[in-house]
This record gives structure tokens, sequence and C-alpha cells, in this order.
């Protein structure tokens, strides 16, 4: 996969790209990743890349000019690419969209600031993202978080693919559970199933464990879940035995 980001501020990438997963995935070849300077395609001597809004109102918005020239620039007819607008006012990031775009050849990301785009910079993107109804400075730390949920379901990235389909969200619970040495630790131990050996007793307790914690924290993440008649009887026992402590 190649990866194109462009911002205002290429620094900000340096050290999360030159870390741990990233930069082994980077040094094996899986993943190119291009960050580019969005000053570079300004059209004057100052390098403008924002300017105050029509209509009036507070704060900068990025010009159309540069940005336009620098993607059609950097891309150079590749219809392949996905065009990413990181911006609060995109579609929720979620760990279904992250494979998705896993499958993708090349993601081409770029990154607002200031008071937000022009609007018809958005006539370039094939979408756009938000990682929270939150806002930040800009999207550079967005896009950093998207880069690294998408490079995990990048084959090869993870060194086995199951690492990833294990994680929270990648089945449509969170992960239950999970235990190393020692044993026992300061009185508290690790369950006994762990320890049994038995493949298929182990594997049901942790399907259990994982519909447990989802609906203690996030009931609403089992609306979408494919629950199979065992889930479903655990999941009536666990609210049973929850009311009747509550009862007591």
């Amino acid at each position: 996969m190649r990866i194109d980001i462009l911002t205002l501020f290429p620094a900000m990438f340096l050290g999360p790209l030159q870390e741990s997963i990233l930069k082994r995935a980077q040094q094996r070849g899986l993943l190119t990743v291009l960050i580019h300077q969005l000053r570079d395609y300004a059209f004057d001597r100052h390098q403008m890349t924002d300017d105050i809004p029509y209509g009036g109102g507070e704060g900068m918005v990025m010009k159309p000019e540069p940005v336009f020239r620098a993607v059609t620039s950097i891309l150079d007819r590749d219809d392949k690419a996905t065009v990413i607008l990181m911006t609060p006012q995109g579609r929720t990031f979620t760990q279904q969209t992250a494979k998705d775009l896993a499958q993708k050849p090349r993601l081409f990301f770029v990154c607002g600031h200031y008071g937000g785009f022009d609007e018809r910079i958005r006539n370039l993107a094939t979408d756009e993202l938000s990682i929270g109804d939150y806002v930040l400075t800009g999207g550079e730390l967005a896009a950093m978080v998207v880069i690294d949920a998408v490079a995990r379901w990048v084959p090869g990235v993870l060194g086995a693919l199951e690492s990833a389909q294990q994680d929270s969200y990648a089945q449509g619970l969170l992960e239950g559970p999970q235990y190393t040495h020692p044993a026992s630790f300061r009185g508290d131990a690790v369950p006994e199933v762990l320890l049994s050996g038995n493949h298929a007793r182990i594997a049901r307790w942790r399907r259990e464990q994982a519909l447990k914690r989802t609906f203690l924290r996030r009931p609403d993440l089992l609306a979408t879940v494919d629950l199979s008649p065992e889930d479903q009887a655990y999941l009536a026992h666990l609210k049973q035995t929850l009311k009747e402590s509550q009862d007591l």
C-alpha cells in the first residue's frame, strides 16, 4: 500500500511513522508513506495556503488552489487513489472502515487546518473521515490514527492477520480480558480455564467474556452483532444474574 499525506506540518508525522509496527512495515516494503508539504504548492511568494472567509467570521479557511495543485500533481492521473479529507464533518471512522481502506492500493490524506476547508476542495475527495465528535487543531493527529488502524489490516504488517481479527471491534465486540505470566499476581490468579489446555472451553470463555464486557461497557454494539443461540442464552443468563444482584 502507498500512503500520501498532504500537510502543513510534516514533522508531526516523523515520530509515529518511525516507531514500532509502522516503521517495520515500511522497512519490509509493505507500506510506502510519503509526506508532502502543502506550502510547496502555493502560488504566491509568501506560500499562502489560507485566507479570510467570504461573508466574514472568525478564523482562516484553507484555500482551494494549493490543495488542488498538490493533489492533481502528486496523483498524476492515478484514478485508483482514495483521497480522504480529515474533517470533523466526515463520517465516523470505525474498525470496519479501517478494514475496508486496507483493501485500497493507495490512500491520499489531506489534513485540514485553521478554520476548515474551502468547500470546493471537497470536490477532490473520495471520502471524508472524522475520528470522533470533537475538534482538533488540525487533521494531522486524526490522519495518524487512521493510518495506524488501517495498517494493521494490511497483510503481513502484524505478522498474523488473526491478531487484527481478535482486536476490539473486529468482530463487533469489545475484546475480553487477557492474561500472561505470572499465573498469580498479588492474589489475583489467571482464570483456571486458560490453564486447562482445553481449546474449545477457552474459545467459549473468551467469547462469553467479550459479550460480557461489551454488554457492560458498550451495549449499543450488540445490536449490530450476529449472535448465536449460545450467545443469546449467555446474555440472557448474564442479565438475569445482574438483575438478581441488584435486587439484593
